[in-house]
């Protein structure tokens, strides 16, 4: 009999998860992964880990299968909080779920279920996975085009995949609760968490203050009739100048009109609208520039805004990842695929070609808000290809 340890994080998901491993005969063993310990950034009331971890007890309980709290909050902290802190400070937009799955979810985790002499883990991510007889493991969008999750796994590897089992991924949410009423689990009508991984739901400007200062600076407007958009309204829409329409906007505090104080460039993403406190503007104010070297972030009104808006951007060569190996790229390759640059985004039609100085995407629209530190994912059909690290 194969071994299964499941992720058990108290939700819905999970419950059914391990549910549906013991139908198929698997022997299941629920671990609950605590990655948190400071409470004062959680919005306690909103999915606290103690009681998440009592719900899984209870499912586990439930379903007669042996139950283990991990804790993973060493780990947790050098891998993705520390990778969140660096980022923001460097004035990117991290996505710590991508990379709690990659480093703790299917490496940690995955290396203490292997201890318990595990055959494989299952986690209640809404997306699937298929092997074909070339041995290549491929992953697939979850088949509810609303719960999707595959974008989160856009950095798993091959040797993870071999090990991962997606159980939910050809189910819709709704199914998924029916069967948990079916059986009489306490998580089935238990609300989907929010936030990070495996933490809650987090009160993100507290949680950043605790480490990088408040720095007082200005937000400066840029107006849209600036030279360089004029300039780069110019550039042909082609392969050929893709280089060139991913360049970044250059902006200096002279360019524009301050139109509000902020408390710290770091805290600020592309794209940001709620949180600026800008009033007295006759239109909507975005995000468009971050430089937390001269603490100064950049603000453009409505979000056709030019500054906010690119045909393309570039990933480095050591960023690009591939899911499925044989889709991998040499110098001077382009191929079309369905994009997705931000979670739940609808995918977006582009070209990505490899150069000698790294990847870009040219996209068939304008992509709105195009955020360095964010993750670009590649799809064929249903097939996540891959995925790369946004540049610029």
């Amino acid at each position: 009999m194969k071994r299964v340890v499941v992720g058990l994080s108290g939700g819905v998901d999970s419950s059914v998860t391990a549910h549906l491993l013991q139908q198929e005969g698997y022997e299941v063993i629920g671990l609950f992964m605590r990655n948190w310990h400071d409470e004062t950034v959680t919005l306690s009331n909103d999915c606290p880990w103690i009681d998440d971890s009592n719900d899984a007890l209870l499912v586990a309980e439930h379903l007669g299968i042996p139950f283990q709290v991990l804790d993973l909050s060493k780990e947790y902290k050098e891998r993705i909080v520390d990778y969140m802190f660096a980022e923001y400070e460097a004035g990117r937009t991290p996505n710590p779920d991508v990379l709690c799955n990659r480093e703790i979810k299917f490496d940690v985790f995955l290396k203490a279920a292997m201890e318990l002499g595990a055959d494989y883990v299952a986690t209640g991510h809404y997306c699937r996975k298929t092997t074909t007889e070339d041995g290549i493991h491929h992953l697939l969008a979850g088949l509810d085009p609303n719960k999707d999750q595959s974008y989160f796994l856009c950095q798993l590897s091959q040797e993870q995949l071999s090990k991962a089992l997606f159980p939910i991924g050809n189910l819709q949410k709704s199914e998924v609760r029916a069967i948990a009423k079916e059986i009489g689990l306490v998580t089935a009508e238990k609300k989907d968490s929010q936030g990070l991984c495996f933490v809650g739901k987090i009160s993100l400007p507290e949680f950043l203050q605790q480490k990088l200062q408040v720095k007082h600076g200005k937000i400066i407007e840029i107006n849209e009739l600036e030279n360089q958009f004029t300039e780069y309204s110019n550039i042909p829409v082609n392969l050929e100048h893709v280089v060139e329409l991913s360049k970044e906007f250059i902006y200096s505090p002279t360019m524009g009109l301050e139109v509000e104080k902020h408390i710290g460039a770091h805290y600020y993403t592309i794209g940001q609208r709620k949180g600026l406190h800008i009033g007295g503007r006759p239109n909507p104010s975005f995000v468009i520039g971050i430089d937390t070297e001269t603490n100064t972030v950049y603000s453009g009104q409505k979000d056709d805004h030019p500054g906010l808006n690119k045909w393309a951007l570039k990933i480095e060569t050591k960023e690009m990842h591939w899911i499925n190996p044989n889709f991998a790229m040499n110098i001077g390759d382009a191929k079309e695929f369905d994009i997705r640059i931000r979670y739940r985004q609808a995918l977006q039609k582009g070209i990505l070609t490899r150069l000698e100085d790294g990847y870009y995407i040219l996209f068939d629209k304008k992509q709105r808000g195009i955020a360095p530190g964010q993750f670009a994912a590649l799809y064929l059909q249903e097939e996540l290809i891959g995925s790369g690290i946004i540049s610029h």
